[in-house]
């Protein structure tokens, strides 16, 4: 093969990788100074002229002519007069000799070799340019075609087709996709392992519901609205505190949109996941009540020392606070960065009709009855309400252990 052809065919497949010019450039000459070092010993005499467009290839040898008995005629960029004047009859000593080294005179195996070396390196660079371009994209969203459904993630194609991976972890649970389909995702991880860059999009990131609401919402992008934090249980229930710098828009309105029109459009993409949009506040007491809203609250009591707030609300209002498998309270909570005791307020109630969880101190230990209180539960008729699988859902306890309780607490009552 001549230079010629190895230049023509490694131009063509740097183009198909999208490499620039000068980069192209770089690397041939490169692999040539790297062929030229193991042959010669060292590139620093040597200039490589190269012509991606034609195919040249240059390749000079610069040597400075010494005298035949000269100490330094082993030296790489030392010449013998005698073989100088082989070249041209009239060389002298001091004068400097360019011959040119042709590919040929490298031989087939090296030049194969380099062959490899420069598509190799094309390679080495289209992952550096996918990992810098990704790198850079964290947390933007994308749209992506699902390539491959694997066990433990979807194999995705961006629009230049590369692979980007989507983990059943940063899946919503309700999500079904189909190969071929469309979906949205943002970069939640960009890693290089072993040189190969590995880019993990998530569904279920904050960031995610984030990128859709600048999306649907003008007035986000627009910065007169900004969202000040979201928590979410993907697919279940997400809470997404907002803030207008217009004192004439309303941000929980401009969210929700006429007949909650651009909600809708996000809560279809999220597969139905419930979104609650609360007005920001730096009052915590009020954030607090808007965050577990539909729920009204009687009295806040905050701990800002442990982090924990007392929230009394009536017996009415306790199951709405704390919401389906404690859902609510616990979004709240995280919302607020604080930890949420619910509390029942028994003010003007009649308090014979039901019995403190205190009073079964003697027959159900602490740690139990404080497993109860941890989700609202403060009364014998408050546990019995609820069956043995939604309070084991909602605490820590055993159903074998749950059962044994309301056992106890229905003999009050028999």
């Amino acid at each position: 093969m001549h230079s010629g052809e190895l230049i023509a065919s490694f131009s063509e497949f740097a183009r198909e990788k999208n490499i620039d010019r000068p980069t192209m450039i770089k690397v041939l000459e490169d692999v040539f100074r790297t062929m030229i070092r193991k042959k010669f010993g060292t590139d620093h005499n040597f200039d490589v002229i190269i012509n991606a467009d034609s195919g040249d290839l240059e390749m000079w040898r610069t040597r400075e002519i010494v005298d035949d008995n000269s100490e330094d005629i082993w030296d790489p960029d030392k010449i013998m007069l005698s073989e100088a004047q082989k070249i041209q009859p009239d060389f002298e000593i001091g004068e400097e000799v360019a011959d040119e080294v042709k590919l040929e005179d490298f031989g087939r195996r090296v030049v194969q070799t380099a062959r490899q070396t420069l598509i190799q390196k094309i390679k080495d660079l289209e992952k550096e340019m996918l990992y810098a371009k990704y790198k850079d994209l964290v947390g933007e969203l994308i749209i992506v075609e699902v390539y491959q459904i694997l066990g433990k993630e979807l194999v995705c194609l961006d629009g230049e087709s590369n692979e980007l991976v989507l983990p059943k972890s940063e899946q919503i649970p309700k999500d079904r996709p189909r190969k071929g389909t469309s979906i949205k995702a943002v970069v939640h991880k960009v890693e290089m392992n072993n040189g190969t860059p590995r880019i993990t999009l998530s569904r279920t990131s904050p960031v995610f519901l984030e990128r859709l609401f600048e999306q649907e919402i003008p007035e986000i992008l627009d910065g007169l609205i900004s969202v000040r934090k979201i928590v979410r249980e993907p697919g279940e229930r997400a809470k997404v505190a907002v803030e207008s710098y217009d004192d004439r828009i309303d941000p929980v309105g401009a969210c929700v949109g006429m007949k909650g029109s651009r909600i809708h459009t996000i809560v279809r993409e999220l597969e139905n996941e419930n979104i609650d949009v609360i007005q920001w506040t730096d009052n915590l007491n009020l954030l607090i009540s808007r965050a577990l809203s539909p729920a009204k609250i009687s009295n806040i009591q905050v701990d800002n020392d442990k982090k924990r707030v007392a929230v009394y609300l009536k017996p009415d209002q306790v199951s709405l606070a704390i919401g389906k498998g404690g859902m609510n309270i616990k979004l709240a909570g995280k919302l607020v960065n604080m930890e949420l005791d619910v509390f029942r307020d028994l003010e003007g109630e009649e308090e014979e009709e039901d019995v403190d969880l205190s009073e079964f101190s003697d027959e159900i230990e602490d740690w139990i009855l404080d497993e109860f209180r941890k989700i609202g539960l403060d009364t014998a008729k408050s546990v019995l309400a609820l069956s043995v699988e939604d309070i084991a859902r909602r605490t820590e306890l055993e159903e074998e252990t749950i059962a044994e309780v309301l056992e106890i607490l229905s003999k009050e009552f028999e």
